[in-house]
């Protein structure tokens, strides 16, 4: 039972990252309707084909329900196939497996996946973005009477981000010790990806390990460099049947295997903060596929921390549970290494694009796959693993992508 590889990714769009304007480009209706024909003409399709949309929830600066609706009304089309998915770094993964789930039963042809650029707080007017903002002053996302977070968590601090990861880095610490200089190496090499990524953020700005370790603590033990810098873009991605797809521009790439699992909110319930939802999304994303860890050709790894990254090599068998430090001493995570791993420069530095900053992974597979990685392009190149992360590990999700022969 599964995915059977009767659909495949076949064009994207994404904006440069920047920094957050007090003004948006564009409003969010008009980022779909823009990002959807960009990812289109990527394909060599266009409106006329489409008939399944994905969406991010609570993310629309003009409504907060009905959404799919709404932007399929603007966009013009007759939809068979309407999701939203609410899972924050993970949607985009989350996303395109929905969609070849979607196509292979038959529900509709092409699905376009989109996630608009979040817009800087001070163009936010809606009453869910101030909700965030408001809870956002205590590290978390919902004051609202009831929610767990409200009452367990936001009247201790322990709340936010940086705190919880940095809280599971400690644990890992306590459990199998740490190397920070190792963990460093992963900022330091995929720095030298975005190095060759005319997009990224931090392009022709190398580092090295002492940068990293010299760079401030925000968290200990998680320094400045080792934590996504957010920033704007959006992006969007185009699905469809496989015979439909050997007729587009580029070389189809077929979705393979998925997995996905959620097992709480906060790292305050989870049962071990080391047994994260990326094992057994991974196991079901592989056992799916029919490949393994060792036969993939690149790695793109959802990286908000490099703490996220070695727990996800650790979890999705690439190495060991508790060898994760001897990985990264041991491999070359460059597109020239051994182990190449966010090619792109993942979003330590090609910048977090709010929501959509787990797409720019599927995107670099993408491209990677289909031979369009300019610079960086791999030679080895017809099998991606991909992952995607929401809130602090508790919600991922994992794709096996295999180029068409």
């Amino acid at each position: 039972m599964g995915l059977q590889g009767k659909a495949a990714l076949v064009g994207a769009a994404q904006y440069k990252p920047e920094k957050y304007q007090s003004a948006p480009r564009m409003f969010h209706l008009e980022q779909v309707a823009d990002l959807a024909t960009l990812a289109l003409a990527d394909a060599g399709l266009s409106l006329a084909d489409v008939d399944g949309l994905i969406v991010p929830s609570a993310q629309f600066h003009e409504a907060g329900m009905f959404v799919p609706a709404m932007a399929g009304e603007y966009l013009g089309v007759r939809l068979n196939f309407a999701e939203v998915v609410d899972l924050g770094g993970a949607s985009s993964v989350a996303m395109v497996w929905r969609a070849a789930a979607a196509i292979e039963m038959g529900l509709c042809d092409t699905v376009v996946c989109v996630i608009p650029a979040r817009m800087a707080p001070a163009s936010a007017h809606d009453d869910h973005v101030a909700e965030v903002m408001r809870a956002s002053r205590f590290g978390g996302h919902s004051t609202r009477y009831g929610a767990p977070e409200a009452e367990m968590d936001l009247p201790y601090g322990h709340m936010a981000q940086n705190t919880g990861y940095a809280m599971i880095a400690q644990r890992y610490a306590a459990t199998h010790g740490y190397d920070a200089a190792a963990l460093a190496r992963i900022c330091v090499d995929q720095r030298f990806n975005a190095c060759h990524n005319p997009d990224a953020m931090f392009f022709g700005q190398p580092i090295t390990v002492d940068d990293v370790l010299n760079s401030r603590m925000v968290a200990e033990p998680l320094r400045m460099l080792e934590i996504v810098m957010p920033v704007a873009g959006g992006g969007a991605l185009v699905v469809t049947r496989s015979d439909k797809a050997r007729g587009c521009k580029h070389r189809p790439v077929h979705i393979v295997g998925c997995g996905e699992h959620v097992h709480s909110k906060s790292p305050t319930y989870a049962a071990d903060m080391l047994a994260t939802p990326i094992g057994p999304a991974s196991r079901k994303a592989f056992e799916m596929s029919g490949y393994r860890p060792s036969d993939m050709h690149m790695a793109q790894v959802y990286d908000c921390y490099t703490i996220t990254v070695m727990l996800t090599l650790e979890d999705a068998g690439f190495c060991a549970k508790g060898e994760g430090l001897r990985f990264l001493r041991e491999n070359d995570f460059t597109f020239k290494g051994n182990f190449p791993m966010n090619t792109h420069g993942g979003q330590l530095s090609f910048g977090q694009t709010g929501s959509a900053g787990g797409m720019t992974q599927v995107i670099e597979a993408l491209h990677q796959i289909q031979g369009r990685a300019g610079a960086r392009q791999l030679v080895r190149h017809d099998l991606a693993y991909v992952s995607g992360t929401g809130g602090v590990m508790s919600e991922q999700g994992a794709l096996v992508l295999k180029g068409a022969e």
